[in-house]
């Protein structure tokens, strides 16, 4: 008889385990109705020690652990039998935006499991690349705040409270794309409203990194960039106009070469030559021209956020870069994430869809005939497999019919054997005894 498997948790409830198996199942809603009975504790345990969070979390439920948090959920609850937090689960689970929501509720970053790994370690050695930019780039909350109140003589603060939100969340961006900055700023027109004490702000957090005795490269030519883009966007007439001028793309190819010398500023303005970093990025730029690959925002999004960065070039949307777009219909070459990257593509890419949709069909046609000549391979490999099992399968009949053969031949010689003995005893010669007692003279010699 099988023996039941032991906790050292509490039982869970009739509800509580409901509310896991809606978790994994089930939407916000009906986790929120569930959530309202009176026998379901936010951080009840399951056997193994997880928590309703962190069922979330692993699932990349989004949605559903905003929820939990909102209840009051644990973020960093650590009962699980191999020491896995919520912002562990997230990582593996793939999912940056729910690994972000993790981090901004408070989630430790040092925290390790039972084998000494935090959750960035874990989402590399798994391959969420995202993952780890995000936890290695998340700025926490604190830090700015300390700007929002006056200091010393100052009679208001460096930075007004109401961007603050908006900020951090421009901070913790792993989109480098200025593009997807320029969205950012329009989304949140504070920022614009408060450029200059938003910029001057990024300006102290970019010496700081550098100044600090753990050195941030990082962050500090991460804050340099985003202060080089709020400055030449404020200087346009508006935000459209400026975005519309990073989106242009040249006659030539349709690259949008206003994107690169944005960058290539923005790092040749970066006031800290020392940085080991800024003299990779640039030792890499002298060697591409502008619209070559890898283009100016790629060596720009590498050294930021690593050389595995987890975004899928071919899936990016062509003017923002978020993963996961859509193929543009006509041509399948050209991506966009939704309708706003498409009109504002679209004066560009009408240019060349016809002819990227030409590229389409022959990389197609290449890609079937690629096809075609591994599986004639494969089927001429199995072909010869197959030859030479059958020649194996030869040798050993052919073993097998020699063997009794060999076998007939023994037993003939053990009959003939056995015969000739029989016949030895059985001649005409009478034992000396016999002779004796019979009175018969035996011949001399």
């Amino acid at each position: 008889m099988a023996k039941e498997k032991t906790t050292k948790f509490p039982e869970l409830t009739a509800n509580e385990k409901l509310l896991i198996k809606l978790i994994n199942k089930a939407g916000r809603e009906e986790v929120r109705a569930i959530l309202q009975e009176k026998d379901v504790k936010i951080d009840c345990l399951d056997e193994s020690g997880m928590t309703p969070l962190q069922h979330a979390a692993f699932r990349g439920k989004y949605d559903v652990a905003e929820l939990l948090l909102l209840f009051g959920a644990d973020v960093n609850s650590s009962f699980h039998e191999n020491g896995y937090t919520a912002l562990m689960f997230a990582a593996l689970s793939g999912k940056p935006e729910v690994t972000r929501l993790m981090l901004q509720h408070g989630a430790r970053k040092d925290r390790t499991n039972s084998v000494g790994k935090n959750a960035c370690q874990m989402a590399a050695f798994v391959g969420q690349h995202q993952c780890v930019s995000v936890i290695n780039n998340y700025y926490d909350k604190s830090e700015l705040e300390y700007f929002t109140k006056p200091r010393g003589q100052e009679t208001e603060p460096k930075l007004p409270l109401t961007v603050m939100p908006a900020l951090l969340q421009l901070l913790n961006m792993s989109n480098m794309n200025p593009v997807k900055v320029s969205f950012h700023l329009q989304k949140f027109q504070g920022l614009m409203n408060e450029s200059y004490k938003v910029c001057k702000v990024l300006d102290i957090l970019c010496e700081k990194s550098m100044k600090a005795r753990d050195t941030d490269d990082v962050m500090a030519v991460k804050t340099h960039y985003f202060a080089t883009v709020i400055r030449k966007a404020k200087d346009s007439d508006s935000l459209d106009t400026w975005i519309k001028w990073l989106v242009k793309g040249r006659d030539l190819d349709g690259h949008p070469e206003n994107q690169d010398k944005i960058i290539r500023q923005a790092l040749k303005e970066f006031p800290y030559v020392e940085s080991q970093l800024l003299q990779n990025m640039v030792r890499q730029l002298s060697m591409t021209k502008v619209g070559d690959s890898p283009t100016s925002l790629n060596i720009l999004n590498q050294g930021i956020n690593g050389q595995k960065f987890g975004f899928d070039v071919e899936q990016d949307c062509s003017i923002c870069s978020e993963p996961d777009a859509k193929r543009c219909v006509k041509c399948k070459m050209a991506f966009y994430c939704n309708q706003t990257c498409q009109k504002l593509h679209w004066p560009t890419h009408k240019k060349f869809c016809a002819k990227l949709a030409e590229e389409y069909i022959q990389q197609e046609k290449m890609k079937e005939e690629n096809r075609k000549r591994e599986e004639e391979m494969k089927k001429l490999e199995e072909e010869e497999k197959a030859r030479k099992q059958s020649e194996e399968e030869g040798k050993r009949m052919k073993e097998e019919e020699k063997e009794p053969t060999t076998q007939d031949t023994t037993n003939k010689d053990i009959s003939e054997n056995v015969e000739t003995t029989t016949m030895k005893d059985s001649g005409d010669s009478v034992p000396e005894k016999e002779i004796k007692d019979l009175n018969i003279d035996t011949p001399s010699s």
